[in-house]
């Protein structure tokens, strides 16, 4: 479940290309193409990982506040899909229980 206190970052199994609104994200695992819609969002999502968290993220992008709610929800749709993980995700997943 995507939490917005917690360090994200851009999937490195997910190539962004840049176009005129925005970006296309593909996943190379799951063959998935996103759509990123504003070039705002596709800098939020290739800076999340400079940040401690989300909201730190969220903070110091050009975002207004009163759209940050907007955004979350984008950034939630990006994480169901797997174009963002989070940035811990490799930590927690080496030597899990099974």
């Amino acid at each position: 479940m995507f939490d917005p206190d917690r360090p994200y970052r851009c999937s490195p199994s997910v190539a962004l290309r840049p176009e005129p609104f925005g970006a296309l994200a593909y996943h190379f695992g799951t063959r998935r193409l996103s759509f990123l819609k504003s070039p705002v969002l596709v800098d939020l999502v290739t800076t999340l990982g400079d940040h401690p968290d989300v909201r730190a993220a969220l903070e110091a992008s050009p975002v207004p506040p009163d759209r940050h709610g907007a955004y979350l929800a984008a950034l939630a749709g990006l994480a169901d899909a797997g174009t963002i993980e989070p940035a811990d995700h490799h930590a927690h997943s080496v030597g899990a229980a099974p």
